[in-house]
């Protein structure tokens, strides 16, 4: 992986620079949709959660909706990032036979190009975030640079899930048809519209070993609401993620020869 990173870096700026601009080629607005369309989705769900249903983050004294309405701009920000991973990684290989028949190619490229295109939003939606936390927000203090902490167990995580399902979505082609569902599912059980003491400890039992609750939360309350981390979660999304990506590197190197002959 290393390798792919320094001998292959100008290669892999290329694919992900492309995968960036194939998403909005042909509109009238362009990249400006990279700003809109996070923004549009935030408007949404909290008209619909914040000012409809009513929804709080338990906990947050003096929590006003556009606390609540940046809070979940975050959350969204955090989950899309790995939902969008998981949606175009399926098909990361199988969409290039050419590459993977004809060419001597390293194919490491094509899930990572996805992977950074992916992290190239999620930059451009935190931005957004942290304007919102500094003009309409409880501003910043020195304890937010923790938020730089909380977001590490993304890229272990996104890391390994780019890897093993593009490497299986090869073989398992029901896969690509899977991802919406699975998403969906994932974003309901990441605590993203709400906060993760407000579920119910039966339910808990197994929601805890989700990951990105945990950076979910921990994100939320040292950025949002100056709280301290939670070491205890922060560590143990750290090392799921990196069990995904050390699980991720063995199924890709495993499987990789036999990419040619299924495609």
């Amino acid at each position: 992986m290393l390798k792919v990173f320094t001998q292959h870096r100008y290669l892999l700026w290329q694919f992900t620079k492309r995968q960036i601009e194939q998403r909005h080629r042909g509109s009238a607005l362009g990249m400006v949709w990279s700003v809109l369309q996070p923004l549009m989705m935030m408007a949404i769900y909290t008209i619909v959660f914040g000012l409809i249903f009513k929804g709080r983050y338990s906990g947050i004294e003096n929590q006003s909706t556009m606390d609540y309405a940046l809070a979940v701009f975050l959350s969204i920000t955090i989950f899309q990032t790995i939902a969008e991973v998981i949606g175009s990684s399926a098909g990361a290989i199988v969409s290039q036979p050419n590459l993977v028949k004809k060419v001597v190619f390293p194919l490491e490229i094509l899930p990572l190009a996805n992977l950074g295109a992916a992290f190239y939003q999620f930059c451009i939606s935190l931005v957004l975030v942290l304007i919102g936390v500094a003009t309409i927000g409880q501003g910043f203090t020195l304890h937010s640079l923790w938020f730089l902490v909380a977001f590490l167990p993304l890229i272990p995580i996104a890391l390994g899930v780019a890897l093993l399902l593009s490497s299986l979505g090869v073989f398992l082609r029901d896969i690509q048809h899977a991802v919406g569902p699975i998403s969906m599912v994932l974003m309901y059980a990441s605590a993203v519209f709400y906060s993760a003491n407000m579920i119910p400890p039966a339910i808990w039992t197994w929601l805890k070993y989700n990951p990105l609750v945990h950076v979910i939360e921990q994100a939320r309350a040292v950025l949002l609401w100056h709280q301290p981390l939670h070491w205890t979660g922060l560590v143990y999304s750290f090392v799921v993620g990196l069990l995904l990506l050390g699980l991720g590197l063995i199924t890709f190197k495993k499987l990789k020869p036999a990419f040619a002959d299924v495609m």
